[in-house]
């Protein structure tokens, strides 16, 4: 299960260094072309945490400093991801939500199983 765990903590970190990054470099007119209802502002934040959460994932198990991180980066990423699904629902973008859920269920299996059962 440790092992299960690190892979979908790596997919993860993977998934969202590739998010966070494209959020954060891509220029205010495309995002507001994505996504006209939201600010440029507030998807940067959102790349700043899906590149936080991204340390959080890997380094604390890397390192072995502050490993209860983990799962809490892993609970804030579930955060991002639920409010991702709602705001692809919104737009009715159904296979957008579908993807969205099983990144979703990822990141609660990664807290959970590292909150619990599994801690680093």
């Amino acid at each position: 299960m440790n092992v299960t765990l690190w892979i979908a903590q790596i997919l993860l970190a993977l998934l969202f260094l590739v998010s966070g990054i494209a959020k954060a470099i891509r220029p205010n007119e495309k995002l507001r072309a994505g996504f006209p209802e939201v600010q440029p502002g507030v998807i940067r934040l959102i790349a700043v945490a899906e590149i936080l959460g991204v340390l959080g994932l890997i380094l604390p198990g890397l390192t072995g400093i502050a490993p209860a991180l983990t799962p809490v980066a892993a609970a804030g990423l579930a955060i991002v991801m639920a409010g991702a699904v709602v705001t692809h629902a919104r737009r009715k973008e159904g296979k957008l939500v579908a993807v969205n859920l099983v990144i979703l269920a990822l990141t609660v299996i990664v807290a959970v199983g590292r909150f619990g059962p599994l801690p680093l």
